[in-house]
């Protein structure tokens, strides 16, 4: 058992007093900082950005679900109506209607995703993805997406294929010849 003396214990409870003053004053600033409108707003603002890319990105899971399955009326649904396609040929550069007409008789195409990027500007969406396909192996989706009525729709979508350099002169001597 340990004994203290008077002198002991005052001086115990002043660094005690001293030390809990610390630490409620570290917890006041701390609090400040959690709760100062600029650190509220940008933790807003940072949840809003992750929120938006978490829905654009199921918009575009969504877009791959539906041409797999040739649901073409959920497809569509998610292009803005001024919306474009361009496809890997050089002559398909498609409004939504001309691309409907094109898509609506055809059983669908099938795209896996292997990767995306996401960069957001306001109420606009830039993207890349890699996607893999049964037909064609790999390709590059890339495009735009807009903010629209509170809902993320597609303004731009372009496929193409990625040409790996090794053999980029053999395929674009070969896409020479074609025309």
């Amino acid at each position: 058992m340990t004994i203290f003396t008077r002198t002991e214990r005052s001086s115990n409870s002043a660094r005690t007093r001293q030390r809990l003053a610390l630490f409620s004053a570290s917890l006041l600033m701390l609090g400040a900082l959690c709760f100062h409108p600029q650190t509220v707003i940008a933790n807003e603002q940072v949840a809003t950005t992750l929120n938006d890319e978490q829905a654009a990105a199921q918009v575009l899971d969504k877009l791959n679900q539906y041409s797999s399955s040739a649901d073409w009326d959920k497809y569509f649904a998610l292009y803005r109506q001024d919306g474009i396609f361009i496809g890997t040929d050089a002559t398909e550069r498609w409004g939504m209607a001309e691309f409907e007409r094109y898509s609506r008789p055809t059983k669908g195409w099938r795209y896996d995703l292997t990767s995306r990027h996401l960069v957001q500007h306001g109420d606009v969406i830039l993207f890349d993805e890699l996607l893999n396909s049964p037909s064609y192996g790999v390709s590059r989706g890339t495009g735009t997406l807009i903010k629209t009525n509170g809902e993320w729709k597609i303004a731009q979508y372009h496929l193409s294929f990625p040409i790996p350099n090794a053999i980029a002169k053999q395929i674009t001597a070969e896409i020479k010849n074609a025309q």
